[in-house]
């Protein structure tokens, strides 16, 4: 069983991910004169709702020691199923997007099955539901943006006045999501067995701790977020997009390395991949402004997550 400790980063870590944003704040401020402004940061916390949400979701599983390479598949297959249900099919809005979160939750519980009772490895796993959301995303949107949405599922989209700037509700969602999650991983006894499975899981069953049962339930949660990613995606785009989901998975994950969690599991704090989410964010936003191609925001991107994970990779080394 793991202790309290090690459900923490060691501090310098913890600090990493925001001074490494910090950092980027003032090299982009330096370099634009529009980087530095209120409706800027606004528009970067809308393009990172999407993927911060989903990322919540990758921190449980590589808090566990796995990873899930079809979240950006599975939120798009969720975007539209419950886009289609609503406009096709002409059911009740409020039931369609239900539709749609359990359709994702789905996924997360095939996933956790073949984890658990097959014990297939995570990356196998998830490669393989990754090609099946993506097909069949495909067939049943017969490749078609689904367009004339209902206003729930274009509410999140919606802006509200905060100090001059207009954010909008999924951004608000995503945040009040984050102070969730990061109190129930903290403070309940579930987030703590969370932990403890990633970072033992054979210590952690010989304590009496089920640890499929564990790993199940990250798998189901993790799919809901990734349905509740899909809500936010629809609602940002105003359409249901059968081509959404190509590269959020790992961005995603990008995010979660970024935030100082361990790819090896059972070590990481929730709201590192927040940050994350917000570096790569910041990054590409600073970087457009410069002028700088995107194949150059692609490569920095690429050499930020081998440090991330270099910098891990060298904890461990030094804690043994």
């Amino acid at each position: 069983m793991t202790s309290t400790k090690s459900s923490r980063l060691p501090p310098i870590a913890t600090l990493g991910p925001l001074i490494a944003l910090l950092l980027a704040v003032v090299f982009f401020t330096t370099q634009s004169d529009r980087f530095l402004s209120v409706q800027n940061f606004s528009l970067i916390l809308q393009q990172v709702m999407v993927v911060g949400t989903i990322a919540i979701g990758q921190t449980l599983i590589i808090l566990t020691a796995g990873i899930d390479l079809s979240c950006g598949m599975v939120m798009a297959l969720g975007g539209i199923v419950m886009t289609k249900l609503a406009v096709a099919s002409g059911m009740n809005e409020y039931l369609a997007i239900l539709c749609g979160l359990l359709a994702c939750m789905a996924f997360g519980l095939l996933n956790g099955l073949l984890v658990t009772r097959i014990r297939l490895p995570p990356f196998i796993v998830t490669l393989g539901t990754m090609n099946i959301a993506f097909a069949i995303t495909q067939l049943y949107s017969g490749a078609q943006t689904i367009t004339d949405l209902p206003p729930a599922m274009t509410f999140f989209g919606n802006t509200v006045s905060l100090g001059g700037a207009a954010v909008n509700y999924g951004t608000l969602l995503m945040i009040a999501m984050y102070v969730f999650m990061w109190w129930g991983l903290r403070d309940t006894q579930p987030g703590r067995h969370v932990y403890a499975v990633g970072n033992n899981p054979e210590a952690t069953r010989l304590t009496g701790i089920a640890t499929d049962r564990v790993l199940l339930g990250v798998y189901v949660t993790a799919g809901l977020f990734y349905g509740i990613a899909s809500l936010l995606s629809v609602a940002r785009t105003g359409v249901g997009d059968p081509n959404a989901g190509q590269t959020e998975n790992l961005d995603a994950i990008t995010a979660v390395v970024l935030g100082g969690t361990s790819l090896f599991g059972g070590r990481g704090i929730i709201l590192g991949s927040l940050l994350g989410a917000l570096i790569v964010g910041v990054f590409r936003n600073g970087l457009t402004l410069m002028g700088v191609p995107s194949v150059y925001q692609v490569l920095i991107t690429g050499v930020l997550v081998i440090l991330a994970v270099t910098t891990d990779q060298l904890s461990r080394k030094g804690a043994r």
